[in-house]
């Protein structure tokens, strides 16, 4: 219900055919046709006004969202934050990413504050809002093993899917946590992961450093894949990788993966299985 004592008649004819037409996000040139009322100084001062009472907020420039009275007043409202990642992107191919995505197909056990989010064009997040926002530079050609995901009533967005959620982790564990982390994840969703699809896509990408550390973990795991694990063996060469980047890069153990053991399996079991 609209606590109309907080608007105006404007304001409350612009909200009501909002809601009407189902738009909780819009532009300033929809505002424009709804109220019909094409003088650009007329109608930026109401969105001024209204966004200084908290009955809009602002996501970027010449696009907001309402602010759902129950809410009272909360600065840098941007309602689901997966829709407002789409709507604040400028290119077709960005895709929810990273630690977002093993947010998303439920691989964290702890709540995520910040949204990361792979982009084709290089962007800043809206100036209020970079503390919500992480952008990720990828070229168009990497974009694949994308998801078209339905977000309630507010349409679709993109979001790596659980394998190639997988597979970027492994590749940058800095944007998710760390291996222990990206180990504790695989493992919640262990029975819905398609091991074919992963290695498939070890291929696709072409790095030793990810079939090797995906091998390790899935050892770790006793994910009980022999043919996935001796395919991703065949990456093992010479070089030896950190397991986990973010951590201490001295004087650790090497294993058979060619791997240097700065997080142990004994580590990782006891995060998963305390």
């Amino acid at each position: 219900m609209i606590a109309l004592k907080t608007l105006n008649r404007k304001e409350a004819e612009l909200i009501y055919k909002l809601y009407d037409k189902n738009n909780e996000i819009f532009t300033f040139r929809e505002a424009e046709v709804l109220l019909n009322n094409k003088n650009d100084n007329e109608v930026a001062k109401l969105m001024h006004l209204m966004n200084s009472k908290n009955n809009i907020s602002r996501i970027k420039r010449g696009k907001y969202i309402i602010v759902p009275q129950q809410l009272g007043v909360q600065k840098n409202y941007i309602g689901n934050k997966y829709v407002a990642a789409r709507e604040i992107v400028t290119c077709k191919d960005y895709y929810i990413a990273y630690y977002s995505a093993m947010d998303y197909w439920g691989m964290l056990t702890q709540p995520l504050a910040k949204t990361f989010v792979v982009v084709t064009k290089r962007q800043q997040p809206p100036k209020n809002l970079r503390g919500q926002f992480r952008f990720i530079y990828m070229k168009a050609g990497k974009i694949w093993g994308i998801n078209e995901e339905r977000v309630h009533e507010f349409g679709k967005i993109r979001v790596a899917d659980i394998e190639r959620t997988i597979i970027d982790a492994l590749d940058v564990p800095e944007l998710c946590g760390g291996i222990t982390e990206i180990a504790k994840g695989i493992w919640i969703r262990k029975k819905e992961i398609d091991y074919r699809k992963l290695a498939d896509y070890v291929r696709r990408m072409n790095k030793p450093v990810i079939a090797k550390r995906l091998g390790y973990i899935m050892e770790i795991l006793k994910i009980e894949k022999t043919e996935i694990i001796n395919e991703l063996k065949g990456y093992i060469h010479s070089r030896y990788d950190f397991f986990d980047p973010m951590l201490e890069k001295a004087g650790k153990a090497k294993n058979s993966w060619h791997l240097i053991d700065n997080v142990t399996p004994e580590q990782i079991k006891n995060i998963i299985w305390s």
